[in-house]
């Protein structure tokens, strides 16, 4: 993405930039020979065997322990020469040994108890980005040439003892999808950028460059003729071009989930590797805006080395730069084992264009951006000073003028190994381009090497090139300062945990907006992740149950749109597609390619439902489908509605839940119905109790819809399949129980339906409640006040729905004018709905305009053993449209009396917290954070109050006890940075939230003194769960008369359900055209699991519906009913490796082959198996 003309340290041109995710293949890590203090040693399993060793030599083990300690301390005050150590004092480069050793680490690091915070462990590191935001003052401080940093200079012996090498990488950053659609940049730029690269690599092999996006690689690949095919595999296979990252796209790292992040690298990683034989080793991240740590987790858990990252904060650039600090290793903030470690080069300017790369003065490095000279399409620099053709007789004067900026840049960093990224966004579009930097460069590269008073040696390079040589450089050279942890991977780098949001490129400008923009494709977003993950199992039982080549016709003859569907949500994990940042017209390429996706995988797991139930073994994919999904899309920006079920007098219509959780679920479920004297049968047609209750709209003067909602208490199967039937007229069976309905409203009277009983409300409050808790509403506004808990705690939750007015917003930037003022006022709609199973508040507030931007239901629940009957459900329809909305951006606030100091935690992707704090220094835009799916705060008293979101959205703590989550924004400004519009396509749109109040039974920390991530409660994962992972509904097409009793239809795959902090993130069969094609040995299933990190400090309400937590091995051999599972092995994250040791896992403490697998906390693992039908 290009950055827009606003001006910057004299820039006119700035650049934008793109996301890069890159990825590595691991190879066996550096380290000390020194095992640090710090490590923490799990205690061998065979402790009989250890303690005998231990009392026969304890003499000579206390012996040698002092003698070991006693020459630790002279080493560290009195020898002039040290012991060899990965620490040495002063700064002065030395040349040193190091000898590469693995350091292995225990095999399985925590018990299976061990989930409390308070014994969970944090990482030792030598920075955090918490530490860094303390020290920092963000007083934006002019440092001239370089504006965000300093005047650089150096004494010029700095290279006299490692001479300076220099790597010039030249890329080309192709957004698939930003001002235009992927299909229009591919047509227009990135198939000729591709020929460019083929053509002119190809005239000199000391050329080089990199390239990321495998979403347009697939494509020229299909395009291109064998001869460019060929020449393409020689430039990789020769070292002149490398694929960095790999993955379908470039994705962004605040907004998207931890599945679509895998699915999308799996996608190009496993393309790129069954084309032409590649994985990448080195992850490319120049244009994400902000960067989370749950991406360098995924990535060393893929097999990458190396990361290199650009748009972090830029007065945190100045603070790492200022201490050589800019490449470090980073570590997960609970890895007390460096299992996690990855080496990151962070750049250190203000974009990664031509001129801000070279060195500190963009001026200066503009002249060198010979894409730039006359003849060409790109601005003239906007410095004034121009670029020039090379020659013999400039050649010495420019050549001593670029390196000095690259000698300036290498004083940022602590080796002498120095990279230099050459390109921009869709560069290298044309042969005479090409030509005219490659063949500029060379000629400076030719006289600055043979110029030995230079001791410089400069060249083309990969981003492989640059890595490989600075890690050799640092296993000769000791650059460790006194007292680093470091890591045992590669010496002579700080260690460092934490994230990069929020992101600020200038002054002020932090990009939190993008964090909300586009919210309704945000969900659509999810939902296609949620119907892919469930499409691919069932998948994954159609081929696994399947004993003849008929059942294989459905699954295989769906593989090329299952494809589709991984590749269309890959593509919008671009850091312009699910950030929001994209012209309109492109958002509705992207919003399309997810619908139709979406219909496909409905479609799909239809028939799927039919085979799996055996009411048709040989379904294919041509015959339709007896079922429908229950909700259904119109079009691709519309919201789902609910398919009413018409349940005439004497028939009865089949419905069928799938449960795509690992555990049983037991929860109320809710379908429409035209009408409402219908009776509920489950599978075995025996009746079920159910509650009626009317269906209600977004509008003041019709808020019924005429339909109504039927509620009944489900149990389905752990990933399985349960089929309930509603009947009308069927004897013997209660009909669904009328909820009691209280009505207020000040517009025209609203009618009692049939066949509720209604009544007045009266009064300043109302209340509704189950066996646990009580909600109370401020009734003049239909707010929620205060939740008190039947054991007898109360809690102040005080929503308010507010607005901020922000003119200079735009896409990417959230930039406020003022704070939120409120916008309800005494006097809205409101309808009460009291039921035995589910109770609701729902409000059409009153607003300063005549049709409300929002109204909202608040739900609580019965649901005996379910995690819903312990949550608050609250659902807010949104329709910020009009000219009247135009700048405004919608908030809901939670103002309640948790004493949080205004310290909250946020996850990163959903897969883990973040601690955050509000800054006074920085303005509230950057005290702006992602939310993902969850935030919540606590007091040292253990009181905690979290919100669960399904979508992605962005949350902050202004004040003591605040939750202001941001809902929607419409903005008529573009903010500068290259999108050149506002925010306008904004949809009517639902978000639900599910909120829950939690008191601790042990000791909890202080978020104050406490400077770590906090876990979730195991209860909170469970409600993240049910909401991020719902139950797919799907409704017969046809009803049936009630007098044909059909045979009991469910599915239960599983032996038995899974520990509840177990987690399947993925179960697939990632080929299934090559499914029955390929040999026997070879594993064709795919499972990805997690096990979750739980706070027990909450643990009471975590066992509501939980069986079991994992306190022992799961045998893989026993999970599945009626199949075997075969050829079992562990393997990487994009199923690229199967070395797990080599990704960071440590020895392995089970037997994978055996079926046994134990695995740590917070981790992901992925196994390969074959399943086979019990013979």
């Amino acid at each position: 993405m290009a950055f827009s003309t606003s001006s910057h340290a004299g820039n006119s041109n700035i650049r934008r930039g793109v996301a890069a995710a890159g990825w590595t293949r691991s190879l066996i890590p550096f380290t000390s020979s020194n095992t640090k203090s710090a490590k923490h040693v799990r205690k061998s399993r065979k402790r009989t065997a250890l303690k005998d060793f231990i009392f026969a030599n304890f003499f000579i083990i206390g012996l040698a322990a002092s003698i070991l300690f006693f020459l630790f301390v002279v080493y560290l005050y009195g020898v002039p020469r040290p012991i060899s150590s990965q620490f040495r004092i002063g700064n002065s480069r030395v040349f040193k040994p190091r000898k590469s050793v693995y350091r292995r680490t225990s095999p399985s690091r925590f018990l299976a108890s061990n989930h409390s915070n308070l014994s969970f462990g944090a990482a030792a590191v030598d920075l955090t980005t918490k530490d860094l935001y303390d020290k920092i003052e963000f007083k934006d401080v002019d440092g001239g040439p370089w504006k965000q940093g300093w005047r650089v200079s150096y004494k010029g012996d700095e290279w006299d003892s490692e001479k300076l090498k220099v790597f010039v990488v030249p890329h080309s950053h192709n957004d698939p999808g930003w001002k235009l659609t992927v299909d229009e940049y591919y047509d227009r730029q990135s198939r000729h950028i591709l020929d460019t690269i083929v053509e002119t690599l190809s005239k000199d092999e000391r050329r080089k460059f990199i390239w990321e996006e495998m979403s347009y690689l697939e494509r020229w690949w299909r395009d291109a003729s064998d001869a460019k095919r060929e020449s393409f595999t020689n430039l990789l296979q020769n070292g002149q071009l490398e694929i960095v990252g790999g993955g379908w796209v470039m994705n962004d790292e605040a907004n998207s989930h931890y599945f679509a992040i895998i699915e999308q690298m799996m996608e190009g990683n496993m393309w790129l590797n069954e084309t032409v034989g590649v994985i990448p080793k080195n992850s490319w991240a120049i244009d994400p805006f902000g960067y989370s740590s749950t991406m360098a987790y995924l990535l060393r858990r893929m097999g990458f080395e190396n990361m290199l990252i650009q748009r972090t904060h830029y007065e945190l650039k100045k603070e790492l730069a200022l201490h050589k600090n800019l490449e470090y290793v980073w570590r997960q903030s609970w890895d007390t084992y460096e299992t996690t470690d990855i080496f990151v080069h962070m750049m250190p300017f203000y974009s990664y264009d031509i001129p801000h790369t070279c060195g500190p003065e963009p001026a200066v490095c503009c002249q060198f951006d010979f894409a730039r000279m006359h003849g060409f399409m790109y601005e003239r620099c906007p410095w004034g000073k121009h670029p020039e053709e090379t020659n013999q007789e400039n050649v010495k004067e420019r050549a001593v003028k670029l390196l000095d900026q690259y000698k300036k840049k290498s004083t940022l960093y602590r080796t002498n190994t120095l990279l230099i990224p050459l390109g921009d966004d869709f560069r290298y579009i044309s042969i005479d381009e090409a030509e005219a930097q490659f063949r500029n460069y060379q000629m400076l590269f030719d006289y600055i090497n043979t110029t030995p008073d230079l001791n410089t040696e400069a060249k083309f390079g990969t981003l492989e090139d640059y890595f490989r040589t600075l890690r050799e450089e640092a296993e000769r050279i000791n650059y460790s300062r006194p007292g680093e942890i470091g890591s045992g991977q590669i010496g002579g780098f700080p260690s460092l945990s934490g994230d990069f949001f929020t992101y600020a490129d200038r002054q002020q400008d932090y990009w939190s907006g993008y964090y909300v923009s586009r919210p309704f494709f945000k969900a659509v977003d999810r939902v296609l992740e949620q119907t892919l993950r469930a499409t691919e199992m069932t998948m994954v039982f159609l081929l696994g149950y399947c004993q003849r080549a008929q059942c294989e016709k459905l699954p295989t003859g769906f593989s090329h749109k299952l494809t589709a569907a991984r590749r269309n949500l890959a593509l919008f994990q671009h850091h312009d597609g699910v950030t929001g940042t994209a012209k309109d017209h492109v958002v509705q390429d992207y919003g399309m390619r997810m619908h139709t996706s979406l219909q496909d995988l409905q479609i799909f797991m239809s028939k799927a439902i039919e085979v799996l139930l055996g009411i048709h073994h040989d379904k294919n994919n041509q015959n339709p489908s007896q079922f429908e999904p229950a909700q259904v899309r119109s079009k691709y920006d519309a919201q789902p509605v609910h398919k009413a079920i018409s349940a005439n007098q004497g028939t009865v219509q089949s419905v069928v839940l799938f449960n795509p959780l690992e555990q049983t679920r037991n929860e109320v479920v809710m379908f429409i119905v035209e009408r409402p004297d219908v009776t509920i049968l489950d599978s075995n047609w025996t009746c079920v109790k159910s509650q009626i209750s009317p269906e209600l709209q977004h509008s003041k003067m019709k808020m019924f819809t005429g339909r109504h909602r039927v509620f009944w208490k489900a149990s389905v199967p752990a990933m399985g399949l349960q089929t309930y039937y509603i009947a009308n007229g069927f004897v013997g069976c209660e009909k669904a129980k009328p909820a009691k309905l209280k009505i207020s409203s000040n517009a025209n009277p609203l009618p009692c339906l049939v066949p509720y009983s209604c009544s007045k409300l009266e009064g300043d409050s109302v209340q509704i409640r189950n066996r646990h808790q009580a909600l109370t509403f401020n009734a003049k506004f239909g707010l929620l006040q205060k939740v008190t808990q039947m054991k007898g705690t109360q809690n102040v939750i005080d929503e308010e729905l507010a607005m901020y007015s922000s003119p200079e917003s735009g896409a990417y930037l959230f930039k406020p004018n003022g704070d939120a003022r409120t916008i309800t006022q005494a006097g809205g709609e409101m309808v009460i709905s009291e039921g035995f199973l589910m109770q609701e508040v729902f409000s059409y507030p009153k607003t300063g305009w005549n049709r409300s931007p929002v109204s909202h239901s608040t739900r609580i629940y019965n649901c005996e053993g379910s995690v819903q009957e312990l949550l608050i459900e609250k659902e807010y329809h949104v329709e910020l449209i009009g000219g009247e909305f135009n700048d405004r951006e919608l908030v809901v606030r939670y103002k309640t009396d948790i004493d949080n100091k205004k310290i909250f935690y946020s996850d990163l992707n959903g897969f883990q917290m973040s601690r955050r704090e509000t800054y006074d220094k920085i303005p509230l835009q950057g005290n702006y954070y992602p939310m993902p799916s969850l935030a919540f705060m606590q007091e040292s008293k253990g009181q905690r109050f979290s919100v669960h979101t399904r979508q992605s959205l962005a949350v902050a703590s202004p004040n003591n006890g605040w939750f202001e989550i941001m809902l929607d924004r419409r903005l008529t400004t573009d903010d500068g940075r290259g999108l050149g519009q506002g925010v306008m396509d904004n949809h009517p749109m639902n978000i639900v939230f599910h909120i829950v109040f939690e008191s601790s039974i042990a000791p909890v920390h202080d978020p104050i003194s406490h400077p770590h991530p906090l876990s979730p409660s195991l209860f909170s994962h469970r409600v993240g769960a049910h909401l991020n992972y719902p139950l797919h509904a799907f409704i017969a097409k046809r009803s049936q008369e009630i007098s044909v009793q059909p045979p009991p239809r469910s599915f239960s795959p599983l032996t038995a359900p899974l520990p509840c902090d177990l987690h399947i993130a993925s179960l697939k069969v990632p080929r299934p055209l090559k499914y029955t094609q390929q040999i026997a040995e070879e594993p064709r299933v795919v499972l990805i699991l997690q096990r979750r990190h739980w706070d027990s400090s909450y643990c009471w309400k975590g066992k509501s519906d939980c069986s079991r937590i994992d306190d022992d091995a799961l045998n893989l051999l026993n999970m599945f009913q009626g199949l075997d599972v075969l050829n079992a092995k562990a393997t990487s994250l994009n199923l690229l490796h199967d070395d797990t040791e080599m990704l960071g896992y440590g020895e392995q403490s089970t037997d994978v082959g055996q079926g046994r697998v134990l695995i740590s906390p917070m981790e992901l693992q992925a196994y390969k198996f074959d399943l086979r039908p019990h013979q």
